[in-house]
């Protein structure tokens, strides 16, 4: 999961971007505003994400492949079941 979450930063359908380090930091931004958070494995293909002061949400991770190759990951709410696919972005060649 790790290796999943750490490939490159995110890009989601709306813009945002999401990054994610080793160190278990994350950094979202939509529309200009950044915002800071950490997270942790919980479970093989879970983690858990803290933004302070107080949100706390659970996602399970499911790799995004197109041709054999991965091109992202799908973020599904633990509580909501809401998903959110994320691709990763990767610089122009």
């Amino acid at each position: 999961m790790i290796t999943a979450l750490t490939a490159a930063q995110f890009v989601f359908q709306d813009g945002a971007t999401q990054s994610f380090t080793a160190d278990g930091r994350t950094t979202y931004v939509e529309r200009g505003a950044r915002s800071s958070g950490e997270w942790s494995v919980v479970d093989d293909g879970t983690f858990a994400s803290f933004w302070p002061p107080t949100y706390r949400a659970t996602y399970e991770v499911r790799w995004t492949v197109e041709n054999g190759v991965p091109v992202g990951v799908s973020f599904t709410d633990a509580r909501s079941g809401v998903r959110y696919n994320g691709r990763y972005q990767r610089p122009e060649s």
